[in-house]
């Protein structure tokens, strides 16, 4: 089984396109604005590490393939803000209150991996229903919320030496993690080669239930993380991870993860995620609406995965073109058959 991770290795990758369309939105910002280009991407590079990490965890779980999508991720951003600045504010320590964060990602990644290994109900619903859950806790924190931020995290996250921030460097050093953890551990190759072929990973003896699990409690932790730290740099809210459903399922789509599953693409997270956060930057500076910005992501989806085939690795355009084979006429042997009557059903 051929088991495929691409990265920076590969120039030619489908991880270069998000690139190229982030340099191209980020000129027509400079067209347009006429101001500088480096604070332009400073700030990008300040806003998209959140959409990086949790569109990893999101990657893990496209990977694992066809149907296996996070749909809880948003739910579980907003209510892990509100876990790690309470638990930061009532133990007086930022990092425990981050590790908090990540814990209610994964005990609501927990419900998931339950409902659809022990009850085999499909991801999306399993996904769904404990978004639901997660919502209805955040909801009922958030009435006479009072915890504020860990100012010393909030310090931490708006560091910029030189311009560069340094979450962006710690999530970068992240991404190198998640693609050496997908190209160089049993879990890695693992999960490619169940996104490949399911079937064929049960009968080559790999653990697919204990594969599918671990990847959907690290979809959990990850955008646990992306809401302790989102909630340290703006502020907890019930909405604070909203965006971030659609933004998730689209990096991981623009950046050259198979939506079939079976390839990852780390390093392409970042490249659509800078597309992404700039191309927001683009709208706003045009004044569209968030709906419009919605619709323009959402058809940006479509049109990446209409040029795919839909995952299929034998589509793409060309499938459209392809002359289709005529059905084999009839053999004297078969209509004989036929007119008999002589099959197995009587």
């Amino acid at each position: 089984m051929n088991i495929r991770v691409a990265g920076p290795r590969s120039w030619s990758g489908p991880w270069v396109w998000g690139f190229a369309a982030a340099a191209l939105v980020w000129l027509v910002i400079l067209v347009i604005s006429g101001q500088g280009g480096g604070q332009t991407v400073s700030l990008a590079l300040s806003l998209a590490p959140y959409l990086v990490i949790v569109g990893l965890g999101q990657m893990l779980v496209v990977t694992a393939g066809p149907g296996n999508i996070d749909v809880s991720v948003a739910s579980v951003i907003s209510l892990a803000g509100f876990v790690s600045v309470a638990v930061a504010s009532a133990t007086g320590s930022a990092a425990v209150g981050v590790l908090a964060g990540i814990g209610a990602g994964v005990l609501v990644a927990a419900v998931s991996t339950v409902a659809i290994l022990g009850l085999s109900v499909p991801p999306i619903i399993a996904t769904l229903a404990a978004g639901l859950v997660a919502s209805s806790i955040t909801l009922s924190t958030a009435n006479g919320f009072t915890a504020v931020p860990d100012a010393g995290l909030r310090a931490a996250l708006n560091l910029r030496p030189a311009g560069v921030p340094v979450l962006a460097l710690a999530i970068a050093v992240l991404t190198v993690l998640v693609a050496a953890l997908l190209r160089r551990t049993v879990y890695g190759r693992s999960l490619v080669a169940v996104g490949q072929n399911r079937r064929a990973a049960e009968r080559a003896g790999i653990p697919v239930a204990r594969v599918v699990a671990m990847t959907y409690l690290l979809s959990g932790a990850l955008a646990g993380l992306t809401g302790a730290l989102l909630a340290a740099y703006i502020a907890p809210s019930a909405d604070l991870g909203t965006r971030y459903l659609l933004d998730s399922v689209a990096v991981v789509v623009i950046g050259g993860t198979l939506i079939s599953g079976g390839r990852a693409v780390p390093v392409g997270v970042w490249g659509a995620a800078l597309f992404f956060i700039l191309l927001d930057g683009l709208v706003n500076l045009v004044g569209w609406s968030t709906a419009a910005q919605n619709l323009l992501k959402g058809g940006l989806v479509l049109f990446v995965l209409f040029l795919a085939g839909g995952g299929d690795r034998s589509g793409g355009l060309a499938s459209l073109f392809r002359r289709r084979p005529r059905p084999a006429a009839a053999t004297p042997t078969t209509i004989t058959t036929t007119i008999t009557g002589d099959d197995t059903d009587g």
